[in-house]
This record gives C-alpha cells, structure tokens and sequence, in this order.
C-alpha cells in the first residue's frame, strides 16, 4: 500500500502543477489572476476559438484526474 500512496502523491503534485498552469494560460478576460502575470496566452493564439476550447477541453481533463486522484488518496488513507 505504501507505493500506491506514493504514486497517487506524485500524480497529485504533477496534476496541481499543470492545472495551475492551464488555468493561467487561459485567456483573461478582464482584471483576473492571468492578467497579473502577462495575460496568458499571446495575442493572436487567444484571439482563436479553437486554442481556447483545447485549453479548456485540457483543463477539464487535467481537473478530472487530479480529483479521482485526491479522492482515492483520501480514501487509501482512511481505510488502510
């Protein structure tokens, strides 16, 4: 059980990283966290309905995995 922890640790970790930067690369839609640090995705690819919908399709996706990840860590823990 103890690898099982350590792997779901990992992928916590590694999902919390790209979800935080998936989340900034989205297009700022006015005074949000992605304009602080530079607006995000440059102009022109922003400007493209189909890199934002990829990015969301991916932020999703990332989201997803981080939560069965963390609510499997959490069960691991309470019961073994």
């Amino acid at each position: 059980m103890n690898i099982i922890k350590w792997v779901l640790v990992v992928f916590i970790v590694l999902t919390s990283l790209l979800l935080i930067l998936t989340v900034l690369m989205h297009k700022g839609r006015g005074g949000g966290i992605s304009d602080m640090f530079g607006g995000g995705i440059s102009n022109t690819a922003g400007s493209s309905g189909v890199a934002e919908k990829n990015l969301n399709r991916i932020t999703v996706g990332v989201l997803v995995i981080w939560s069965i990840c963390v609510v499997s860590y959490g069960v691991l823990i309470n019961y073994w």
